[in-house]
């Protein structure tokens, strides 16, 4: 390891209120894979982290041991009862939230089409919903369905691809009165831009609009605060961060208890039960509770929210410091060419985007692979942004930093990618 990398290692665990990264590694099975002869570093994050024990022990124990329908007189039904009242709590913290603005579902895409249908049921020609070139299209395709369902307009707001950076001017021009809701990702899956959302949520309301922000790539890389944000709507994903395939929503309580959202006549009309279509997927959501408790256990403090406050504010700066190190080792390579904001000079996540002169994204991946590197590529559904980056036939490689990922790994990926670009 590198002198500058022996120095990070360090530095980021420093921190002596948040365990360790080796500690924090421990937690992982997966991370005991070999594949080719190699440890596996993992730095497929951004597309799904890696789980650890606690999570899988929560799900394995909820399905043996307490699985039932809910809301029934016997002991499984009531045991189910309050492991989703307790999950709605954990994400409440989470979020900041009332755990009554708690929506679960299988996805942060289907989520977002059925609020976006329960939204669209009052909307029609001559009002607005204002997207943007940075969004995941699961934050895109749901509202222009409304485009063609019901008469909406979509306006967009364009992003620099030299920067990575949203046009902040073009977002402010764009709204008016016409305006129904902005839809805005808090961080780019794609690129790591990190958008201020607060703001954007601000510039929507004094236009009238509700904001809708899809936090999927940015809640595993900082703290998540409905409140200080001011949003109407907040979607993630808690496979993002050391759960199960899942979703959760958090809606402000009274847009939640004015929505025209489908639903049986028979299903509950309170909040929040009244967005949760049919019987929900009770695992995911106890592996879901378990992904918070996990976040919160990394760190001390006297509630969950406080813990769970610097667990991801030092996670966040550990990434900083990571990002920090991939972006210099990936620029000196000669070939590669990276996209989004430098680190240093705009808030990111760490997640870095990259090709290699004259090699496809799909071939670098999977001689990463044969490194036992394993990194995504294509354009993760970010398909706007890709395009403008003049890489939509073949996408890019994407290698993102978890709670998990060591300064080793980084000199690792720097190597073998110094290595194919020699090739």
């Amino acid at each position: 390891m590198s002198s500058t990398m022996q120095r990070t290692a360090a530095r980021i665990d420093e921190a002596d209120d948040v365990l360790s990264v080796d500690r924090i590694r421990d937690a992982f099975p997966a991370l005991g894979r070999q594949h080719a002869g190699h440890p596996v570093a993992y730095f497929d994050g951004p597309g799904g982290t890696q789980v650890p024990a606690p999570v899988v022990d929560a799900m394995v124990d909820y399905l043996y041991r307490h699985n039932a329908n809910t809301h029934w007189n016997y002991p499984t039904s009531a045991e189910t009862d309050a492991l989703i009242a307790g999950a709605r709590g954990a994400m409440a913290a989470f979020f900041n939230s009332r755990a009554d603005e708690v929506v679960f579902g299988n996805n942060m895409t289907t989520l977002t089409f059925h609020v976006a249908r329960a939204l669209g049921r009052r909307w029609g020609p001559g009002d607005e919903v204002v997207v943007t070139e940075l969004d995941h299209h699961a934050n895109v395709a749901p509202w222009r369905t409304l485009e063609t369902e019901r008469g909406v307009t979509i306006r967009t707001v364009p992003f620099d691809p030299a920067t990575g950076l949203l046009d902040w001017d073009a977002l402010e021009t764009l709204l008016n009165r016409r305006t129904r809701l902005l839809a805005i990702g808090a961080a780019s899956n794609a690129i790591g831009t990190v958008n201020d959302v607060a703001v954007a949520t601000g510039l929507a309301h004094r236009a009238g609009a509700l904001c809708y922000v899809d936090c999927v790539h940015s809640a595993a890389h900082g703290v998540t605060d409905v409140r200080a944000i001011g949003c109407d709507f907040l979607a993630c994903s808690p496979y993002k961060f050391y759960g199960p395939h899942a979703g959760v929503l958090f809606a402000r309580a009274d847009v939640m208890a004015a929505l025209d959202v489908p639903k049986l006549d028979p299903a509950p009309n309170e909040i929040p039960d009244r967005l949760e279509t049919g019987t929900q997927n009770h695992e995911g959501i106890a592996g879901t509770a378990a992904a918070v408790h996990f976040l919160a256990s990394l760190a001390f403090g006297t509630s969950m929210r406080e813990r769970l406050v610097r667990s991801l504010s030092t996670l966040h700066a550990r990434g900083d410091e990571l990002v920090g190190l991939m972006w210099e080792g990936l620029a000196g390579v000669p070939g590669v060419r990276l996209y989004g904001p430098i680190p240093g000079t705009a808030p990111r996540t760490p997640t870095v985007s990259f090709t290699i002169e004259g090699q496809p994204s799909a071939r670098v991946a999977e001689k990463l692979a044969e490194r036992g590197i394993f990194a995504s590529h294509g354009d993760f559904y970010a398909t706007t942004v890709i395009e403008r980056l003049g890489h939509l036939a073949d996408g890019v490689v994407r290698a993102g930093c978890a709670c998990y990922t060591t300064a080793g790994e980084i000199e690792r990926l720097v190597g073998a990618i110094r290595e194919i670009a020699g090739e």
